[in-house]
């Protein structure tokens, strides 16, 4: 999909880190800009810095776990603009320090039900309308730990592994009808965002998901963490990687991801496929 001018661009998770790059990026290209997040201050704040680079901005506070404010979301953009031609399903959490048996339901529940059901629910509401003008683009984002392992992320791990497939699945479904729409799943590396603050939006009656890591567990985090990039990048710098991606028709792509953790996962389950 080639960006431009007067197309309109939606993206959830966009008061800050990836999301607001990513919003910033389309405003650069001239497109029109509409902004969701859980946070209303921040949003606020996102939506006055888009309006001040000259580009049109919407601002819907959105939660995405639940459908219908997707759908008002939807409705809202096709108000104010009458059409989409974008959707960043970006919206993230994470529940970071307890090994998978230590994690509590409600941590299980509230970090798939934002990071897999907010994308669930980015594409009901948003891809039948792509689908019925014929042109647009589906953008997920997932995360390296979803296609390399990751130590103490079980909840976050499982939920971006799911976003990957769930996106080829949504890619093998728009080839099989014929319709013009592509797919892109982001796999950033380590990114500075604000993801490991995810205890800010933390709804209530879910408990605490972050422990205190230090010595040996804090050093386990850091250590796969050296395996997935470089140095951190800045979301500022990932976002036009994900705008290349958009337009060159990629599936995958991965800002500051390194390729090794993903080849010897692949080499791996080749070679116990072929033995079994």
């Amino acid at each position: 999909m080639e960006l431009e001018a007067g197309q309109v661009a939606v993206v959830t998770g966009a008061a800050s880190g990836l999301g607001l790059a990513l919003a910033k990026a389309f405003a650069g290209r001239g497109m029109k800009i509409v902004l969701a997040d859980v946070e209303q201050p921040p949003l606020t704040d996102a939506v006055a810095a888009i309006e001040a680079t000259g580009s049109e901005a919407l601002g819907v506070r959105t939660d995405v776990r639940f459908r219908g404010q997707l759908d008002a979301l939807a409705a809202a953009t096709l108000d104010r603009f009458g059409r989409v031609d974008l959707i960043c399903n970006n919206a993230g959490v994470s529940s970071l320090g307890p090994r998978m048996w230590e994690l509590d339901q409600s941590n299980w529940d509230w970090v798939m039900s934002v990071n897999l059901g907010g994308v669930v629910n980015g594409i009901g509401a948003f891809v039948p309308h792509l689908v019925a003008q014929g042109s647009g683009h589906v953008v997920n984002t997932a995360s390296m730990a979803g296609i390399s392992p990751a130590p103490r992320q079980a909840a976050y791990t499982a939920s971006k592994n799911a976003v990957v497939g769930l996106s080829e699945a949504l890619a093998v479904d728009l080839a099989a009808v014929g319709a013009d729409v592509g797919v892109t799943v982001v796999c950033p590396g380590i990114v500075a965002t604000n993801i490991h603050n995810a205890d800010r939006n933390r709804p209530e009656g879910v408990s605490g998901g972050h422990f205190d890591l230090t010595g040996d567990d804090f050093d386990e985090i850091i250590a796969w963490s050296q395996t997935l990039s470089t140095e951190m990048m800045d979301a500022d710098a990932a976002a036009p990687i994900v705008l290349d991606a958009i337009e060159a028709g990629r599936l995958y792509v991965a800002p500051n991801g390194l390729v090794a953790p993903v080849k010897a996962r692949v080499d791996r389950m080749i070679a116990d496929l072929e033995a079994s």
